[in-house]
């Protein structure tokens, strides 16, 4: 039981101190003796030096020897830069700090918490030099780095737009298959953030090929799988949906036709004015019979002969009686609908 305790309190004493170990050589008559170690969470803001990135710096000794022995970084795993510079500090917050050193070197890495990695010893010399780490992701920036060397080689061979093109097509597909056969979505989205940079002469192909290709939903599902609430499954994500509306604008706007719905609109529109008139029409004839139901026949007569605009006169010569009665139906009539004049009794079995 005793020596079981010691294995868990070994155990978990290693976990709780798990720290990484970063180690390698700079040239001290080249650069500075200060080498920095930042974390990128945007993989869009690879290049240059930016220094809300950094998280720590070490200073290195008389032989250019630097080592970062601290538990700093994340248990998953991230992209991260080493970098050295000739920015001195009298002048770091005009230039330093903005991004616009131009003297400076960095080395891009994928790493976590528990990595111990040695660096090459020249960063110049990176890209031909291999990195010594039990993580075996971490080099995996490296490897593209040279491809992409090659690639530029393969431009520069013979310069004319035909050759450009074909090297267009052929490069554009052998980096995104090179990054697939990596198992390592974080190289992939490296690769993918130079293919698909508005910059680059890869960008006009890159959105005809996201019209057809299911290459980009699938990394977006490998990203998700791999590195779930991370800012590069988020970010991929919102670039990929907002890339997908450039290239498929007429289908965006047709999964909602506002023409069929103006349309439908209009019809409907037109459907309830008739109802509302025929149901007007309906109850303005009912109120009239049920209006001249009050009367007796003879005022319904007076009624009809005042609505055809005749005097009292000529209402007492068609009905053969005289002025006086004319008169009195007339009251009547009045009375019974609730009007004072010729005028409102028109208004009323009219409008």
């Amino acid at each position: 039981m005793r020596y079981l305790v010691y294995v868990i309190i070994f155990f978990f004493g290693n976990v709780a101190v798990a720290q990484h170990h970063f180690q390698g050589h700079i040239d001290n008559e080249r650069w500075q003796s200060e080498v920095y170690l930042s974390v990128i969470e945007d993989y869009r803001t690879l290049d240059g030096i930016n220094d809300e990135q950094i998280i720590t710096k070490v200073k290195t000794d008389s032989s250019g020897f630097f080592k970062f022995d601290q538990n700093l970084l994340d248990i998953q795993q991230k992209i991260y830069k080493l970098h050295v510079d000739n920015c001195t500090s009298s002048n770091q917050s005009s230039n330093h700090f903005d991004g616009h050193c131009t003297d400076y070197k960095d080395i891009l890495f994928i790493a976590k918490r528990t990595d111990s990695i040695t660096f090459p010893l020249s960063f110049d010399a990176q890209m031909f030099c291999d990195i010594d780490s039990n993580n075996p992701k971490t080099s995996a920036f490296i490897q593209i780095d040279s491809l992409k060397e090659e690639m530029r080689f393969a431009y520069s061979e013979f310069r004319s737009k035909a050759n450009r093109n074909l090297n267009n097509k052929k490069w554009f597909k052998t980096l995104q298959n090179y990054g697939k056969d990596l198992d390592e979505p974080l190289a992939e989205l490296y690769i993918y953030a130079f293919l698909s940079d508005r910059g680059n002469q890869f960008h006009n192909y890159y959105l005809e090929d996201l019209k057809t290709n299911s290459y980009y939903d699938e990394l977006l599902e490998r990203l998700q799988d791999s590195y779930p609430n991370s800012s590069y499954a988020k970010q991929y994500e919102a670039e990929l949906t907002s890339d997908k509306f450039i290239v498929f604008p007429s289908e965006e706007k047709s999964s909602f036709n506002w023409s069929y719905l103006w349309v439908g609109l209009l019809i409907v529109s037109v459907l309830l004015n008739l109802w509302f008139l025929i149901s007007a029409k309906n109850k303005k004839s009912k109120q009239h019979i049920e209006a001249k139901e009050q009367l007796t026949k003879q005022e319904q007569n007076v009624l009809d002969l005042l609505l055809g605009d005749n005097t009292n006169k000529d209402i007492a010569e068609t009905l053969f009686v005289s002025v006086s009665t004319v008169k009195t139906h007339v009251n009547n009539v009045y009375k019974k609908l609730n009007v004072n004049s010729r005028n409102e009794l028109k208004s009323l079995f009219t409008k």
